[in-house]
């Protein structure tokens, strides 16, 4: 690999922020695990995970090419690589269409289902970075886009939409939306400046922060609830929920309305240790359970 195309790859890979799919892996994963009937094919385990790669790659180019105006005034974004220059609005063009083919070729290789409700992901994906000039609740759109994600599993490796897909998509799909809105709080002036709408921006910081606490507890509710569908008592899944709870909880405690200088602590760092513990969690239960 030539020097030039290395370092437009990790230019690529710096905007699309990459590492950060470490928020979505490991409950896909723990999805696959709480999900199957019998151990899936190794085939199919990678194009499950090849599929939520591509899809959030999708995701990120999109947005990163729709927000574009916005970004390029923001003194938060405006020195990212799209923003600019760096990145020109072919490649990002280029990445999406892509990303996009492969998400659509690694839904027709799981089945046929998959690959008819792979459309609806691809809409979301597109609608979510416009839902912000509409409406103040943009951050349920990301949530339905992860709310998607069990359901998904289920129909690639069952073909059906169970109860546990239910609960795990809507704790994934409130535990995103929540996570969102705390994102939101730093461009809190910049949005009302130009008019783009975000729960901050109709409820005030206090307000957004009171929301996101509302929609962690219902993901700890919807976890809860899901360990009713375990056949036996799922001790070392409630004890997971505990320390996840806690997780949740610290993640809380450094935000402030006055003080929002940890924000990216409590999003980054606390949330990618959030859904690495799921899936060890969910892991070990499988394991000891067999």
């Amino acid at each position: 690999m030539s020097k030039g195309l290395a370092q437009r790859l990790k230019l690529y890979s710096e905007l699309l922020k990459l590492e950060h799919t470490i928020f979505a892996l490991p409950f896909v994963l723990s999805s696959i695990l709480l999900l199957m009937k019998e151990l899936p094919s190794p085939k199919k385990i990678l194009f499950i995970v090849l599929s939520a790669i591509f899809a959030r790659t999708l995701g990120m180019a999109l947005n990163r090419l729709l927000d574009l105006p916005y970004d390029a005034q923001n003194p938060r974004t405006k020195v990212w690589h799209h923003a600019s220059g760096l990145v020109k609005k072919p490649e990002l063009l280029a990445i999406i269409v892509l990303s996009g083919s492969l998400f659509v070729l690694t839904c027709a290789l799981i089945n046929r289902l998959a690959l008819m409700l792979s459309p609806i992901v691809i809409l979301l994906l597109i609608f979510y970075p416009l839902a912000k000039r509409l409406t103040y609740f943009p951050h349920f759109v990301l949530g339905l886009v992860y709310f998607l994600i069990p359901l998904a599993v289920d129909v690639a490796l069952n073909e059906r939409i169970s109860t546990v897909a239910l609960l795990l998509g809507l704790a994934m799909s409130t535990w995103v939306s929540g996570f969102d809105i705390l994102y939101s709080l730093q461009d809190y002036e910049f949005d009302k400046k130009v008019g783009l709408k975000s729960i901050p921006v109709r409820f005030g910081i206090v307000g957004a922060i009171r929301f996101a606490r509302v929609l962690h507890f219902l993901t700890f509710l919807s976890l809860l609830l899901l360990a009713g569908t375990f056949e036996k008592t799922p001790y070392i899944y409630l004890v997971g929920l505990l320390l996840l709870s806690m997780f949740l909880i610290y993640e809380h405690r450094l935000i402030k309305p006055h003080d929002l200088s940890k924000l990216n602590k409590a999003f980054f760092t606390v949330n990618g240790w959030i859904s690495v513990l799921f899936f060890f969690v969910v892991l070990l239960e499988k394991l000891l359970n067999q």
